[in-house]
């Protein structure tokens, strides 16, 4: 019986990631998009709704307070005025008031009071229906001046609202010192500006502080977020880079070398045996999502376990324990068999010698910490695990990176000519620090 060729031994079969696998960059995008919505989170559009409620709250108290002074003077203005000036400012500030409960059109609406309150004041002096247009007592348009330098930093950039914040005051300044205005004092126009001008600065300070701490507060988010994305993408990415590694070397390229080396027909017969598995991992590859959290009994494990190690001709002994309750996830599960697997492979390979028999094992016990150990040793003529060249997977990645991948942890213990012992332990314990 010659020795099969690749071709005969390994078909050439396609084969994807089915649809219950998730992608590295599914996966990160899931992880993202979960944790852009932190529990509490402080951003600019809650400080902004939080100052325009607060602008509108202000405002319909001062307002309240303004209404008997403007039934007062509303016989000193002009017919019709009078009604339709009060209409535009009530009505302005009221419609302000609203949108900042609905959270809409705030910026528009609280822009608008600001710019119709300054039109009321540049045109009060015209307004007046009194002898000499004078006017006894203070504007009640005075009163809501505070809120439209307000509403005017809630709306505008800051720039802007600096300069709203200096105009509005200084206008009814003006207009103060005017018999329009009831002719007062230019020192108490003046005060009664620079009041208006502190009490504007103040507001539009805090507002400007309160906006500039949460969008820091977003930026160092946003960045926090985008790190994290891509930590998780580069996990995913390693964890399948893994995968793959394991099933190209595992059941691909083992199954090649091994034909190619036949040269007997019981190595004829290893190569075919690890062709079959070779196919049937192909057609499996990605039948099992990588975060599926079912589980699947020890037991189960065992018997799949025992069932590859049939396979060969090689007596090999089972020494196990009853731990028919024990489970574990269906990918720790997957994971482990495949290092096992490998293991075995690897023993059968490159463990005899020529003329001198070798006794292999499986150990499959329960550990203290809810999981399991298996160990896969043999006497055959082992070797240095430091000298092992990076470019070979089948340890590094077959079996270590795999288990490591799947939360468990490898032990090799072997040296020239003292055999060799690969105990796998999931989950990883307190030893693991020896691995």
């Amino acid at each position: 019986m010659g020795a099969p060729s690749p071709a005969e031994v390994l078909p050439v079969r396609s084969f994807r990631l089915s649809p219950g696998r998730v992608a590295p960059e599914q996966l990160g995008a899931d992880l993202l998009n979960e944790s852009k919505q932190p529990r509490k989170p402080i951003s600019r559009a809650q400080i902004e709704r939080v100052v325009s409620r607060a602008a509108g709250g202000v405002g319909l108290i001062f307002a309240l307070q303004t209404y008997p002074a403007m039934l007062g003077q509303l016989d000193s203005l002009k017919p019709g005025l009078g009604v339709a000036l009060s209409v535009a400012i009530f009505g302005g500030l009221g419609v302000a008031t609203i949108a900042t409960l609905v959270k809409k059109y705030v910026r528009v609406t609280s822009g608008a009071f600001a710019g119709v309150y300054l039109v009321a004041l540049i045109g009060w002096p015209a307004m007046l229906n009194t002898p000499e247009g004078t006017l006894e007592g203070k504007p009640w348009l005075w009163y809501l001046c505070t809120v439209a330098t307000g509403f005017a930093a809630v709306s505008f950039s800051k720039w802007w609202a600096m300069i709203y914040t200096f105009l509005a005051p200084i206008v009814y300044g003006i207009v103060r010192v005017l018999p329009a205005g009831g002719g007062a004092d230019p020192m108490l126009g003046a005060l009664d500006a620079v009041y208006a001008i502190m009490l504007g600065l103040v507001i539009l300070i805090i507002i400007t502080m309160l906006r500039q701490a949460t969008a820091g507060v977003d930026i160092a988010q946003t960045n926090a977020l985008s790190t994290y994305s891509a930590a998780v993408r580069q996990h995913a990415t390693e964890v399948e880079r893994v995968q793959v590694d394991s099933l190209v070397h595992d059941s691909v390229l083992a199954a090649l070398l091994s034909a190619a080396a036949a040269g007997t027909p019981k190595a004829a017969e290893l190569a075919a045996t690890m062709a079959e598995d070779a196919i049937a991992r192909l057609n499996e590859a990605g039948s099992l999502p990588a975060t599926d959290d079912s589980l699947v009994l020890f037991s189960t494990l065992k018997d799949r376990i025992r069932a590859f190690a049939d396979r060969f001709d090689e007596p090999i002994e089972f020494i196990d324990c009853e731990a028919e309750r024990l489970t574990l996830p269906a990918h720790a599960g997957e994971a482990l068999y495949a290092a096992s697997a490998q293991a075995i492979v690897n023993s059968i390979q490159h463990a005899a010698v020529p003329g001198d028999p070798v006794t292999r094992s499986v150990r499959m016990n329960s550990n203290l910490l809810g999981g399991c150990v298996i160990e896969i040793a043999d006497s055959g003529v082992g070797f240095d695990p430091a000298t092992v060249p990076s470019e070979r997977l089948g340890l590094r990645i077959s079996i270590r990176e795999r288990v490591a991948k799947a939360g468990g942890v490898v032990q090799v213990s072997s040296g020239p000519g003292r055999g060799t012992s690969i105990l796998i332990e999931w989950p990883l314990g307190e030893r693991g620090g020896r691995a």
